[in-house]
């Protein structure tokens, strides 16, 4: 190895070239380290070590960087709207947000409240794809595109219903769980809550994906009596 000259300047290794997709996953990192409230400009500056004013050029202000945000978590989700299988779309989707959650559960607020402060046509294009998808899968189906738009939104309303539900039996104590639910449970008057000292062990015993796949049996099982109904009024 040839000897360093005198007064020759150390040179640092060049930094990696920022795209916008680097810079939110670095920001989904925070997040799932931290919390939303943890993801600023200045946190995320440092986390990339670059000044926080460059990063303006990917997210010209928070509120987009956490839009960007909800966006890259959704982009993990697909469906094939022309697949004639819609109830197994429909049940696949669910379970893959469910696993999407349990991997980024500081994102599900996010991914909740976001659309409540934005208009529906100004959200990024990714966060309505899963609209789109599934407006477009069931008018595949046979389903009128007013009703596929209740059908959406009873969907996702379960879905993220029961996400939050069962992020919170993950949050809480697992090894507690069991033992505080039955002592509960059983301290209840009997003549006032017979059904739920009864159900004392299955609630203790929560499964998210069984939980999961036995309400979507429930959602779709009304979904295909419903467009039965409509398909049999039509071809009277």
């Amino acid at each position: 190895m040839a000897p360093t000259k005198p007064g020759a300047a150390t040179q640092s290794p060049p930094k990696r070239r920022l795209t916008r997709e680097t810079v939110l996953a670095k920001a989904l990192d925070v997040v799932d380290a931290d919390g939303v409230d943890a993801l600023t400009m200045r946190r995320l500056g440092q986390e990339l070590g670059r000044d926080p004013m460059g990063l303006y050029r990917y997210a010209e202000n928070r509120a987009a960087l956490l839009d960007g945000v909800a966006e890259l978590v959704l982009d993990d989700l697909s469906l094939t709207p022309s697949d004639p299988d819609w109830k197994g779309q429909l049940r696949t989707l669910a379970h893959d947000l469910r696993l999407l959650a349990l991997r980024h559960p500081n994102v599900v607020p996010l991914l909740v409240t976001r659309p409540l402060s934005t208009p529906l046509g100004l959200r990024p294009l990714g966060t309505l794809r899963p609209l789109e998808q599934i407006l477009s899968l069931l008018v595949e189906a046979g389903f009128r595109a007013s009703d596929a738009l209740h059908v959406y939104r009873a969907y996702y309303g379960f879905l993220y219903g029961h996400i939050l539900n069962e992020l919170q039996e993950y949050i809480v104590d697992p090894d507690e769980n069991e033992a505080l639910l039955r002592l509960g449970l059983h301290r209840l008057p009997p003549k006032e809550f017979p059904r739920l000292r009864s159900l004392a062990p299955a609630l203790a015993e929560y499964d998210g994906a069984e939980e999961l796949d036995q309400g979507i049996s429930i959602l779709l099982a009304g979904l295909e009596s419903q467009l039965k109904r409509q398909q049999d009024s039509a071809s009277k």
